[in-house]
């Protein structure tokens, strides 16, 4: 693992090997160089993440579970090892769109799409304006419809000039919201793989952005929510759902989750906070073999 710096838009960090054993691949995108993983074979399920996470995130999923399916998980630009264009806006529509690119790249059919956290409405989203190509969905704690009261009054302090001071400068999402988000002590080292690619404030742009789109991107949102019962309402659906989230209280959200598809399974992890992949990834592997086989 090489400490990382910010260079001319392309972000200079090495995983550990141990703990990130993935080849790195690449797509030239229209607006920048997308780093993503293609790991194992089989029926491939697409891993979209949210903020200030990337790829990262489902090392111990991939790990588990690529003697049974085909692993393709993207960083979108601004996160990860992807590229920080700075002619992009690193809104959720443009974010969208990137991953729709990969989609067609590869030409990912009887594909499933799994989405935590921002996630979901990108990956909803690539699957909704392509359902052909979807045969099910893994969702986590994540949403598709317009902010509520309590989710525009997070955008609004997020979006406020001393928060974004302090997620540009000192990095607020990474040291203080991700640590606070997962049940368990993350150790310095996976520490370091999320610090290590949002090394500079100038690299922190996607991260300050996401979120201010909770209510910019309200007509986004606003098409999903009418979209997604109707393009993927009879697909098959996975929710794993981390019940001490309390950015997504569970009480609140599944029911809307549920209501959207009449083929979804829910599985509660009861100890899992809102970074679940780093609190459960036994229990959303075995979730997933049970589900989708």
């Amino acid at each position: 693992m090489q400490s990382a710096h910010d260079v001319g838009g392309r972000v200079d960090f090495r995983p550990s090997p141990e703990l990130y054993p993935f080849k790195s691949r690449w797509l030239e995108s229209t607006v920048g160089r997308v780093h993503y993983v293609d790991e194992g074979q089989g029926r491939p399920i697409l891993m979209c993440h949210g903020n200030p996470t990337w790829s990262f995130l489902y090392r111990h999923v991939i790990r588990a579970l690529r003697d049974r399916y085909r692993w393709i998980a993207v960083d979108y630009p601004g996160f990860g090892l992807s590229d920080r264009p700075s002619d992009y806006g690193y809104t959720a529509a443009e974010h969208t769109a990137v991953v729709g690119e990969l989609v067609r790249a590869l030409d990912l059919s009887d594909l499933i799409v799994m989405g935590h956290d921002w996630g979901g409405p990108i990956g909803i989203s690539v699957a909704s304006s392509d359902p052909a190509r979807v045969s099910g969905l893994v969702l986590g704690n994540t949403w598709f419809w317009p902010p509520d009261r309590r989710a525009r009054l997070f955008s609004k302090i997020m979006s406020s000039w001393p928060l974004q001071r302090a997620i540009l400068k000192r990095n607020l999402f990474v040291e203080r919201i991700l640590p606070s988000g997962v049940s368990r002590k993350l150790s310095e080292q996976e520490m370091e793989h999320y610090r290590g690619v949002q090394p500079t404030p100038e690299a922190r742009v996607g991260v300050a952005e996401l979120p201010r789109q909770i209510v910019a991107a309200t007509p986004f949102l606003a098409e999903l929510a009418e979209s997604v019962p109707q393009q993927l309402g009879a697909k098959r659906v996975l929710i794993t759902f981390p019940m001490r989230d309390v950015a997504f209280p569970p009480a609140d959200v599944l029911p809307k989750m549920r209501a959207a598809f009449s083929d979804a399974d829910v599985v509660e992890l009861p100890g899992a906070k809102h970074f679940f992949v780093e609190d459960a990834p036994a229990d959303v592997a075995a979730a997933i073999v049970e589900r989708f086989g």
